[in-house]
Parts: structure tokens; C-alpha cells; sequence
């Protein structure tokens, strides 16, 4: 699943004539940068969600030939883990969940592949991709957690500073969201319930990674790309 249902309020005013998906790098939307690498790992099915200019989004999606992309449309903005949540019918047990307000590089082996290979379904409930803060392109905050050695992560407490930011990419179970009952929610939430249940897991990512949340973000990040070539 590709999260796309945000106002990209931070990226204004260049949001106010597109959605943020849609944002450029390299000639390719940040949408289909998401979907091709899906698509790199293996992914035949892909549901996109959908709320600011929607019709712009569906529009873009409309001209891919693959893979089997599948709508699930918010008239109100339900935030991550309810946007995920409204889309478990079209979802299987296991599925990766990725920002499309985020870009990165891979490792010598790719992130999407190398979180499928971690996971334990008997175990975790939740794998996330961990970016360090200090080699993350166009990001200025405090991170968000701590992994001991085991891979476990563990979020930072208020006033504290933690090495590790979340990507924004993960591979997550159904059972995640079990007997929750709002209907608009973050997923770290889930995320902090799973953490106590011992059911959450984590890995560093080992290439580049960039947030374009705002609009200093992506002028870096177009910045750093510029001396790279990008493979889609």
C-alpha cells in the first residue's frame, strides 16, 4: 500500500496545485518512484489511498500498465493507520506499507526485500525501515527510536534525542490492528502496542534515504540528487 491521501500542507504553495505524490524528482512522480519499487520486490497488487485532489492522483495511476493497482478512497482523512485499516479488505495477511512523501536509495540489497527477509510472522506483528538521523537527506528533527541489539526498536521519550528516524516504509500483519477501535488514527500508535507486546521489529537502512515533506526537504533532496543517476 502507497499512503496518498495527505494535503501536503508543509510543501505549500506547491501543493496547492498538485498532491504531493505527484511531486517530480528526476522526471518520475514520488508515486511511481513507490510503485516501481514495489514492483522490483515482487508486489503484482497495489492499493494507493486517496482524499486530496484524488481525481489528479487516479488520473496518474491510470497510466501504468502495472502492476493491479486498486483505489481506496477517504472523503475524510482517516491518517495513516486509519488509512491503512479502511484498506484491509483488499489487503492480504502481509503487506508493506510505504509515505509517498518519501525517496531513497538502496543498499547493496533493497530495503523492501531486505525487510521481507527479516520478518517473522510468528513473532512480529510490525518490521520497520530505520533511517540514522545523521545521513538523512532533508530532515531536521530529533528522531524516533532507539534499537537494541536484538533489532528491537523503542520510540523516544519527550525531551529525549534517538539516533534512528522511522523511513516511513514497513512491513506490517493484519493482526497489527486487531480490536482497534477509532477510526482515525497514526500508526505509531499500533506501533507502540505491538513495541510492548514484543511484537515489533526493525532495520537500518544501508543506503540513502530523503524526506520531502517540506519544502527545504525536497530542495535538498533535488540538490543531492542532481549528482546521481536514477535508476527507476
Amino acid at each position: 500500500m502507497v499512503l496518498a491521501a495527505g494535503l501536503g500542507t508543509r510543501l505549500r504553495p506547491i501543493t496547492d496545485t498538485m498532491p504531493k505524490p505527484l511531486i517530480k524528482l528526476n522526471g518520475c512522480s514520488l508515486l511511481d518512484h513507490a510503485i516501481d519499487r514495489l514492483v522490483e520486490a515482487g508486489v503484482e497488487h497495489v492499493v494507493v489511498n486517496t482524499h486530496y485532489m484524488a481525481a489528479m492522483v487516479t488520473a496518474q495511476l491510470s497510466r501504468r500498465k502495472a502492476p493491479y493497482i486498486e483505489i481506496s478512497e477517504e472523503p475524510v482523512l482517516l491518517e495513516t493507520g486509519g488509512g491503512v485499516a479502511k484498506a484491509l479488505p483488499l489487503l492480504g495477511d502481509m503487506f508493506y506499507v510505504i509515505n509517498a512523501d518519501v525517496f531513497w536509495l538502496d543498499g547493496k540489497d533493497p530495503a523492501l526485500l531486505r525487510l521481507a527477509r527479516i520478518f517473522d510472522p510468528d513473532h512480529m506483528d510490525a518490521v520497520l525501515l530505520l533511517q540514522r538521523t545523521v545521513t538523512a537527506i532533508g530532515y531536521d528533527g530529533s528522531g524516533d527510536y532507539m534499537l537494541d541489539p536484538s533489532g528491537a526498536p523503542h520510540r523516544r521519550r519527550e525531551r529525549e534525542i534517538a539516533p534512528f528516524l522511522f523511513a516511513g516504509i514497513q512491513l506490517l500483519h493484519r493482526r497489527l490492528f486487531d480490536n482497534w477501535p477509532e477510526r482515525a488514527f497514526s500508526l505509531v500508535r499500533l506501533f507502540d502496542r505491538a513495541e510492548e507486546a514484543g511484537r515489533l521489529h526493525a532495520i537500518v537502512h544501508d543506503g540513502e534515504w530523503y524526506h520531502i515533506g517540506t519544502a527545504a526537504g525536497l530542495a535538498a533532496t533535488r540538490e543531492r540528487l542532481s549528482s546521481h543517476r536514477i535508476e527507476r
